[in-house]
C-alpha cells in the first residue's frame, strides 16, 4: 500500500484497547441478547462505504490471524485498506475462506452454507457474517426465542434476502456448526447467532 494512499484512511480507535473493548462488549451484548439493538460507539473515521457501526465491530474483533470477505461495493472502496491497516487481516476473495463476511446493504449475502461452518469438535472455527441493513424498519417482522430470549421476542429489518428464513432454519439446525450473523446500522447492531430460531411474526391487527 503506497503511501499517499495510507494518508487517505480514517483514523482507528483513539484508544485501541478502550476503544476495542467497548465495542467488543456491544457484540457480546447483542449475541447475548438475540434482536436486541445495541447502540455502538466509538469514535473511529469508518470508510463512507458500508455501516460505521459494522466498521466499528469488525474493527475490534479483527486482527492478523483473521481473513476477510468484502461484498463487491465494499471491495471496490477503501473498507479493505482501512481494516487491513489497522487490524492486519488478510482479505480473500472467497467468501468460503473467510472467517469474517462483510455485506454491504444492497449487495447479496452470500449463502450461509457457502460460509465456513466449523465442525462439532471446533464449532468456533465458523464464520461470523456482519450485514449491513435497516434496523426497525421493513415490510414484516420476525419472531425470534432460544438462549437469551425470554420467551420471544420481535425484530425488525430490513435488508435480509427474501431466502433468508430457510438459510436460516438449516443453520440453526447445524448446529454446534454454523454461522452468527451481526446486523449492522449506522449506529446500532442487532445479533443473531446460531442458536436462535426465527419465524415470521403474525402481522398486527389494526383497531
Amino acid at each position: 500500500m503506497i503511501a499517499s494512499t495510507l494518508s487517505t484512511l480514517g483514523a482507528g480507535f483513539a484508544d485501541p484497547a478502550l476503544g476495542s473493548q467497548a465495542v467488543f462488549r456491544a457484540v457480546l451484548q447483542a449475541l447475548s441478547h438475540p434482536g436486541r439493538s445495541v447502540a455502538v460507539a466509538h469514535g473511529a473515521q469508518t470508510p463512507a462505504a458500508g455501516h460505521g457501526a459494522s466498521a466499528a465491530v469488525l474493527l475490534a474483533l479483527l486482527d492478523g490471524d483473521c481473513t476477510l470477505w468484502l461484498s463487491t461495493r465494499l471491495a471496490a472502496s477503501d473498507a479493505g485498506p482501512w481494516l487491513r491497516f489497522h487490524t492486519g487481516c488478510t482479505l480473500v476473495t472467497e467468501p468460503g475462506l473467510a472467517r469474517f463476511a462483510w455485506v454491504a446493504r444492497g449487495d447479496a449475502m452470500p449463502a450461509l452454507q457457502s460460509l465456513a461452518q466449523g465442525s462439532d469438535s471446533f464449532p468456533d472455527q465458523s464464520a461470523t457474517c456482519v450485514l449491513d441493513v435497516a434496523l426497525g424498519g421493513g415490510p414484516g417482522a420476525w419472531r425470534l426465542s432460544g438462549p437469551g430470549i425470554r420467551d420471544t421476542t420481535t425484530l425488525r429489518v430490513d435488508g435480509l434476502p427474501d431466502d433468508f428464513l430457510p438459510q436460516w432454519e438449516a443453520n440453526h439446525a447445524a448446529f454446534p456448526r454454523g454461522i452468527d450473523l451481526l446486523l449492522g446500522a449506522p449506529a446500532h447492531i442487532a445479533g443473531l447467532p446460531r442458536t436462535a430460531r426465527i419465524a415470521r411474526a403474525a402481522p398486527t391487527r389494526e383497531a
